[in-house]
């Protein structure tokens, strides 16, 4: 039988004990316009929402169809081992209502309905860690940082709910799930129906915030977790994310259907309001 030299003996073994190269980037890392995605060698994905062209995001019907579909691919791509959501200056603070077009057209809102199930579904089915790293204002959609399995801050981020009760709609797109099952519902009724805004160590004392550190670090942290988690089988981190999140993603198809549905009915008569 023929041998082969020891160099190439190593080189293949070495080869065959090597993790598979990542693939070139997926379309769907450009797919929308308010996700900028990288991922490095190790699959950790970083997820930073933003304008479209690095600052921070004015959030557009456009970013909530294709947040939507984003997430869900995120879910679906088994290259990525860690998920970190984080935001350009910004967590989110400002929102335009008015491309959301005619919210008390039954057809409007049917849209809005059902992207916002399907984006906090979506997100509840990623199957790895998820980190989010708050810094700045979480003022719009902080609900989904409170996804995420740990949630960072730096320690000037503020959290608030400007779009809901403050602005007249009920807070119904999961903003009061996540919040009362990371806080408790007593200090999320009371905070989201007078949604001044709290520091990040507020919500690290209510238990939202697993850990403050100086302000623009959350991302650095974040990644030093995600490496600390992929000391650990793929199936281990999957299997714990999954775990982790049941009792709530049992809660949003529960209750945010529903929720969604109420917050329509308000949004209608908020414009009607309008119109007397």
């Amino acid at each position: 039988m023929t041998r082969l030299p020891l160099t190439l003996t190593l080189t293949a073994t070495l080869a065959v004990m090597a993790p598979p190269a990542l693939a070139d980037d997926p379309d769907y890392f450009d797919a929308a316009r308010g996700l900028a995605m990288e991922r490095d060698d190790a699959g950790v994905l970083l997820v930073t929402i933003n304008d479209g062209a690095g600052g921070p995001i004015t959030f557009t019907a456009q970013d909530h169809t294709e947040f939507t579909e984003a997430f869900y691919r995120i879910g679906q791509d088994r290259e990525n081992q860690v998920v970190i959501l984080t935001g350009a200056g910004d967590w989110m603070a400002e929102i335009d209502f008015a491309t959301f077009g005619d919210v008390s057209d039954p057809d409007v809102w049917m849209q809005v309905h059902d992207e916002g199930v399907q984006i906090l579904e979506n997100l509840a089915n990623i199957r790895v860690p998820v980190i989010a790293a708050v810094e700045g204002r979480a003022h719009i959609h902080s609900e989904y940082a409170l996804m995420a399995n740990v949630v960072i801050a730096g320690e000037g981020a503020t959290f608030s709910d400007l779009p809901h009760f403050a602005g007249g709609i009920v807070p119904g797109d999961g903003i009061h799930t996540t919040w009362s099952y990371r806080a408790g519902p007593g200090r999320a009724e009371a905070w989201l129906l007078n949604p001044e805004p709290i520091s990040a160590q507020t919500a690290h004392d209510w238990g939202v915030v697993a850990e403050v550190v100086p302000e623009g670090e959350a991302v650095a942290r974040a990644r030093e977790l995600a490496t600390l988690y992929l000391r650990q089988p793929a199936a281990t981190r999957r299997a714990t994310r999954i775990h982790f999140i049941q009792p709530l993603k049992e809660r949003i198809v529960r209750e945010v259907g529903y929720g969604l549905a109420l917050e329509g009915l308000s949004a209608a008569a908020l414009v009607k309001s309008f119109n007397q």
